[in-house]
């Protein structure tokens, strides 16, 4: 068997991904398998059987990433890597970065049972708690694995005092190696991630895969609104400095701006507080948090800078204080020309796809410090994710690896590959 004769099998592939999914916390709802669980570290052991059997060596790595190796016919090349993660938000769903771990591993079982062998080693990794953890951090393993998970970080702790050094440590990391271990620049020859959309496009243009051109940048800021409190019954209206009447025309405001670019950009108010919240008294100060999301820096400050500018006008006239902070700015990382060709190369030899970009983070945003990326998304139904109803069909699924798998031979070369057992 040769390498254009690598086709997934559909069958295999949802046994795997049912298999993981059914390590599940019974007392959460969905499909609930935190990090630093008893769940978590039984789906490690099965995924770690898995790995074996096709043939991969495996082991833990400091931040305590699982990773199976299969060598390469010049092993001193760097790897090319397939990843994603396995943990879940509470009461998420079966698909959620299961399928690209499930990917990797359906892949390597390919290339052992064919006997092609690529020229790059190939490695497939569980990347720890990538889903927003309760230490206030996220892609806590890709990060380590990069250099990015710093002191500090390490020695935040959980609601119940659990530091975060030592939740590593108990899954089989080596914190205090860790920094010794990080892997630099070049470490990494790709890296290829397929996920699920975790939104519309693809199910509602009737395209099975998505050929990700970057994965946005967010910016964060912090807004306060200054009113007067005052009587609900005997201040007139005209007489009023309402923070929450300001709020609701500045948040107008805001949805105007950041909807003017259509799908270039996106901007959501998701928290917000009133004070003193209580029926019968004219809000006195609201304070809410907004982030725009996009590929391009310039348009998300621009949008923010002319928001600014308007909110600043609405809040005088009412008589408002406009206090303004950025909570944090992250760049957004962008898919190389010449990777996203390859991408687009696998995409179209399997199914109609197009381009979008990513609107959430993954562990490719760590891995882009190492070396470049690649991502392929698959249809989310109803765009649902993070949720029990979370679905891809497993015939998209199967689509989403045998297409990772063409970008993946593609990179390593017509040449490079050999026949040989």
């Amino acid at each position: 068997m040769d390498k254009a004769q690598l086709k997934p099998d559909e069958r295999r592939i949802q046994s795997a991904v049912e298999a993981l999914a059914g390590f599940v916390d019974e007392s959460k709802p969905g499909w609930t398998r935190r990090p630093f669980t008893r769940w978590y570290e039984e789906s490690r052991r099965w995924l770690t059987e898995q790995m074996t059997e096709a043939g991969l060596a495996v082991r833990i790595d400091a931040a305590s990433n699982l990773i199976g190796r299969l060598p390469g016919t010049d092993d001193t090349l760097p790897p090319i890597v397939i990843g994603s993660h396995t943990d879940t938000v509470t009461g998420g769903g079966r698909f959620d970065g299961i399928i690209g771990v499930v990917a990797g591993l359906e892949i390597a079982r390919l290339l052992q049972e064919s006997g092609y062998r690529l020229r790059h080693p190939l490695e497939i990794v569980d990347f720890t708690a990538e889903e927003p953890s309760e230490f206030g951090i996220s892609t806590i393993g890709s990060r380590g694995m990069v250099g990015n998970l710093s002191e500090a970080m390490l020695e935040q702790k959980d609601p119940n005092g659990l530091v975060l050094r030592e939740a590593l440590d108990s899954i089989g990391g080596r914190t205090s190696e860790m920094a010794a271990e990080a892997r630099k620049p070049g470490d990494a020859a790709l890296y290829l991630e397929l996920h699920i959309e975790q939104g519309p496009v693809l199910e509602q243009t009737g395209h099975k895969l998505g050929a990700v051109t970057g994965i946005v940048g967010i910016h964060r800021h912090r807004i306060i609104i200054e009113g007067a409190p005052n009587h609900a019954g005997t201040t007139p209206m005209g007489l009023r400095a309402d923070a929450l009447a300001g709020f609701c025309e500045i948040g107008l405001a805001f949805e105007r701006h950041c909807s003017a670019h259509g799908r270039d950009a996106v901007g959501t108010i998701g928290r917000l507080a009133n004070e003193p919240n209580a029926s019968n008294v004219v809000p006195g100060r609201v304070i809410f948090e907004l982030e725009i999301r996009s590929l391009d820096t310039e348009l998300s400050d621009a949008i923010y800078a002319f928001f600014s500018v308007e909110a600043r006008e609405i809040a005088d006239k009412r008589g408002l204080v406009f206090l303004e902070e950025q909570l944090s700015k992250s760049n957004p990382v962008l898919v190389q020309p010449e990777v996203l060709a390859l991408v687009e190369k696998g995409c179209a030899s399997v199914a109609p796809f197009i381009r979008l970009p990513s609107g959430a983070g993954h562990d490719a945003n760590q891995m882009a410090v190492i070396g470049p990326i690649g991502m392929i998304f698959v249809p989310s139904r109803d765009g649902r994710s993070h949720c029990p109803e979370e679905w891809t069909d497993y015939g998209d699924t199967t689509a989403g690896v045998a297409a990772i798998a063409a970008a993946m031979l593609a990179f390593d070369g017509d040449s490079g590959g050999s026949g040989d057992e």
